[in-house]
C-alpha cells in the first residue's frame, strides 16, 4: 500500500512539472510570434530622409556677349552735288558741335542765285511802276470827282431856276444834266482803273515775294555746301579729298564725306536670352570686361529695353549706357558681360537629388502625414547647392532628399530628418 502511494505521488509530481513546462513554452512562443509580427510591420514601413522646400529670390550671374557701339553715329553727306574746296579734319580728329568740317563749291548754284537775284530786282521794279500808276489814276479820279461836284452844283442851280418860267432855257438844264452824268461815268471809270491797278500791284508783289523766296532758297542750299559737326565727337571715317566730287546719299557720288561718332558715352548692346528677359530692370548696374584691357572691369547702366525678341536668336536686345570720358573704350569692341539673373518674385528651391526624372515626367516626392505624393516640377536655374523648381509646391513642404520612382505615390513612409552631413537618404 505504501509503495503504491509513493508511485502515485511521483506520477503526480511529474505531471505537474510537464504542465508547467508546457505553459512556459507556449507563453514564449506567443511572445516570439508577437515580436516577429511587430518587426515585420516595421520592416514594411520604410524610413525616408526628407528636406524642406525653400523659398528665396534667385540671384546669380551668367556670362553674356555684348558689343560696344557709339552713342551717336552719323554719316555726313552734302545736300547738293559739288566739289570739295577745303577739308579741315581727318580720321581721328576730335570735333565740336557746329565746327566747320568741309567747304564745297557748286558753280551752277552761283549762277542760279544771280539769276534769281535779277528776277527779284525786276519784280520789285515792276511793282514800283504799278504803284506809280495807281497814284496817277488816283489823281485823275480826284480831279474827275471835283469836276463832277462842280457840274452837279451847276445842274442843281439851273434846275431850281427853271422852276420860274422864262428864267433858264430848258436846253441849258438838259445840257447840265448830261454833263453831270458824263462826270459820274468818268469817276466810275477811274475807280475801276484804280482797283485794277491795285490788283496788279498785289499780283506783282506776290510774284516778287515768290522770286525772293526762290533766291533765299538757293542761298540756303548754298549754305549746305558748308558741312558742320552735328555733335561733339570723333571723325572715324574720311572718304574724300580736296577736289573730289561729292553728292547726296544715293547719288553717283554716294560715299559719305565723313563719319562722326560720339564716344564720350557708349551703348553696350547685350542680347539677353528669352528665359532671362523677364528679370531685366531699367537702372540695373552691370559689369563687363573687354579683351583690350585684361583684368579690368567696367560698368554700364541698363537704359533701354527692346521689349521685343529677335525671332532668329530668341534674345532681347538690351542697351546699357557706358561713361567713356577718358575714351579708353571704342565702338565695335567685344564685351564679356557679367549679367545678373533674377526673378521678379521668390522661387522654390530643392536639392538637385530631390528631382526624379523618368521618360514620362519630372517630379519630386512630397511627404504629407507620412504619405508620398508625386509633384510634377520644371527645372529652373541652379544657385549654390540648390536648384530652382516650378510646380505645386509651398515653402516648408517636405520632400524626399533622394527622389526616385521606387517611392510610389500613396506609400506609407516614416519621414526622417537628415543628419548634420547627410545629403541623401
Amino acid at each position: 500500500m505504501i509503495r503504491r502511494n509513493v508511485v502515485a505521488a511521483v506520477i503526480a509530481g511529474i505531471a505537474v512539472v510537464v504542465l508547467i513546462t508546457w505553459a512556459i513554452v507556449r507563453t514564449g512562443a506567443q511572445k516570439t510570434s508577437s515580436q516577429g509580427a511587430a518587426s515585420e510591420g516595421a520592416a514594411q514601413t520604410p524610413s525616408v530622409t526628407v528636406t524642406k522646400v525653400v523659398s528665396q529670390e534667385l540671384r546669380r550671374e551668367m556670362r553674356l556677349p555684348g558689343e560696344l557701339q557709339a552713342y551717336q553715329d552719323v554719316a555726313l553727306y552734302p545736300k547738293v552735288q559739288g566739289f570739295v574746296e577745303w577739308m579741315g579734319v581727318d580720321r581721328g580728329s576730335v570735333v565740336k558741335t557746329g565746327q566747320i568740317l568741309v567747304r564745297m563749291s557748286a558753280p551752277e548754284l552761283a549762277a542760279q542765285r544771280s539769276e534769281a537775284g535779277a528776277k527779284a530786282k525786276g519784280a520789285l521794279s515792276q511793282t514800283a511802276e504799278a504803284e506809280a500808276r495807281i497814284e496817277s489814276i488816283k489823281a485823275q479820279r480826284l480831279e474827275a470827282e471835283a469836276k463832277l461836284a462842280s457840274d452837279e452844283s451847276t445842274y442843281n442851280r439851273l434846275k431850281a431856276a427853271s422852276a420860274t418860267p422864262g428864267v433858264v432855257a430848258g436846253n441849258d438844264v438838259e445840257i447840265a444834266e448830261r454833263t453831270v452824268e458824263a462826270g459820274r461815268a468818268r469817276v466810275k471809270l477811274y475807280e475801276g482803273s484804280e482797283k485794277a491797278a491795285r490788283a496788279q500791284v498785289a499780283a506783282l508783289a506776290e510774284n516778287a515775294k515768290a522770286i525772293g523766296e526762290a533766291a533765299h532758297s538757293i542761298e540756303e542750299i548754298e549754305s549746305y555746301l558748308r558741312i558742320t559737326a552735328p555733335f561733339d565727337g570723333v571723325v572715324t571715317e574720311r572718304n574724300v579729298h580736296k577736289g573730289s566730287l561729292a553728292g547726296p546719299s544715293g547719288g553717283p557720288a554716294s560715299l559719305p564725306l565723313l563719319r562722326i561718332r560720339q564716344i564720350s558715352k557708349l551703348r553696350l548692346v547685350v542680347p539677353v536670352p528669352e528665359s532671362e528677359a523677364g528679370g531685366v530692370a531699367q537702372g540695373d548696374k552691370v559689369s563687363f570686361s573687354v579683351p583690350a584691357f585684361p583684368g579690368q572691369t567696367f560698368t554700364g547702366e541698363v537704359q533701354r529695353i527692346a521689349q521685343s525678341l529677335d525671332v532668329k536668336t530668341r534674345t532681347m536686345p538690351v542697351e546699357l549706357d557706358v561713361a567713356n570720358s577718358p575714351s579708353r573704350l571704342s565702338p565695335g569692341m567685344y564685351a564679356d558681360v557679367v549679367w545678373p539673373v533674377r526673378r521678379k518674385q521668390a522661387s522654390m528651391f530643392v536639392p538637385p537629388s530631390a528631382i526624379a526624372t523618368t521618360t514620362e515626367r519630372t517630379f519630386v516626392v512630397r511627404i504629407r502625414n507620412g504619405v508620398t505624393e508625386w509633384i510634377d516640377v520644371k527645372r529652373g536655374e541652379s544657385m549654390g547647392d540648390l536648384i530652382e523648381v516650378f510646380g505645386s509646391l509651398e515653402p516648408g513642404d517636405e520632400v524626399a532628399v533622394r527622389g526616385t520612382d521606387e517611392l510610389r505615390a500613396g506609400m506609407q513612409v516614416i519621414p526622417k530628418q537628415p543628419g548634420p552631413k547627410t545629403i541623401s537618404q
